[in-house]
């Protein structure tokens, strides 16, 4: 089982912000608490102290470019570059060549995006 246990974070949620641990199994949010204790030695501990825990923002105008201007940018680099930066969901703009605006060039592009991103 993967298990990671971030410590003493300001962690925002639902509006409060609070000093808190945060543990996640196999990817997958399963306790938040004032304090959570590691419980094993295979848990990976992430001391947090001073930085705050956010969830994943949801950004609502972003242009892959993909297809037709890949030449700008395409699914994966601007899929990596919305992960780093804090982004979890989004909901893509239709400028591209052609416009994703059916929906079979909307099923191309969810393809595309399995297979990149």
């Amino acid at each position: 089982m993967n298990r990671v246990l971030i410590k003493n974070a300001k962690i925002v949620n639902e509006g409060v912000i609070f000093e808190g641990d945060v543990l996640i199994e196999n990817d997958l949010i399963v306790e938040i608490s004032e304090s959570i204790s590691a419980k094993s030695s295979d848990c990976k501990i992430v001391d947090a102290e001073g930085n705050y825990l956010i969830p994943g923002a949801i950004d609502d105008q972003v242009h892959f470019r993909e297809p037709g201007l890949t030449h700008k940018g395409d699914i994966e680099s601007e899929s990596k570059a919305a992960v780093a930066g804090g982004i979890t969901s989004f909901i893509e703009q239709p400028n591209t060549v052609p416009n994703a605006v059916t929906q079979e060039i909307l099923e191309e592009k969810y393809q595309l995006a399995a297979e990149k991103s």
